[in-house]
């Protein structure tokens, strides 16, 4: 599990220049300071986690139950309330603030998002299928799946077939990207490389849990050597 995270909406893509005049692809992301709404412990729920919201909302568009949750903790509505699960969340607290400098560049992070939605879609789009040939007494069905299960027995198709259907519009995790900026007085964070989700989407960025050791010393070293050109 991790041990820190964010919540950013994703701006797009761009591309920026390092110290070797190398391009690199980023894509932005906005990130306000987070507000701790509830803090969730091992103890009192059976799992850890916070609940953070960002942004301001207006009061009377808040549900009634909403209303009270945020008023419970003394913290300002915002747009959206999100959960966080952390390994220890012993340091935070209801009120706390959770910005963009929890990241610094050079750190690997997973990023979830909600994919964009492609709508109903055939099987070679969907699932990658090859199709049928495209003569020989092929007739209208070279984008057809084929045959998809048995006669007699088991006389069904099994679950789980592959098939036509509504492609993306579903949780998606990218691991192991790097962050190449994180800039907290502009609460904007750069990753490199492309991340799921649209334009607007809401995106949860936390420390990669799946690095080899050596990965992970790399990304140590990169992030004090930027915390060293900082404090010079």
């Amino acid at each position: 599990m991790a041990s820190k995270a964010i919540v950013g909406t994703k701006i797009g893509m761009t591309q920026v220049w390092d110290e070797e005049n190398r391009l690199i692809p980023v894509t932005a992301l906005a990130v306000q300071p987070c507000r701790v709404v509830q803090v969730k412990s091992q103890e009192t729920d059976g799992y850890s986690a916070v609940q953070v919201t960002f942004g301001e909302q207006k009061p009377h568009r808040l549900s009634g139950g909403e209303a009270g949750h945020f008023a419970k903790g003394d913290v300002a509505p915002g747009t959206k309330l999100v959960e966080l699960r952390l390994d220890d969340v012993s340091d935070l607290s209801v009120g706390d603030e959770i910005g963009v400098d929890v990241l610094a560049a050079g750190e690997l992070v997973d990023v979830t998002a909600v994919s964009k939605g492609k709508g109903f879609a055939g099987v070679m789009k969907r699932h990658n299928f090859k199709g049928q040939r495209a003569s020989h007494g092929a007739h209208r069905v070279h984008r057809k799946p084929g045959a998809i299960g048995q006669c007699a027995t088991p006389s069904r198709v099994f679950k789980g077939k592959k098939l036509p259907g509504r492609m993306g519009a579903e949780q998606v995790t990218t691991q192991n990207l790097r962050v190449v900026e994180a800039d907290a007085s502009r609460e904007l964070l750069l990753i490199k490389g492309s991340i799921p989700g649209p334009r607007g989407a809401t995106v949860v960025v936390r420390n990669a849990v799946k690095i080899g050791p050596e990965a992970a010393a790399a990304a140590i070293a990169a992030a004090a050597a930027v915390a060293g050109d900082d404090n010079a």
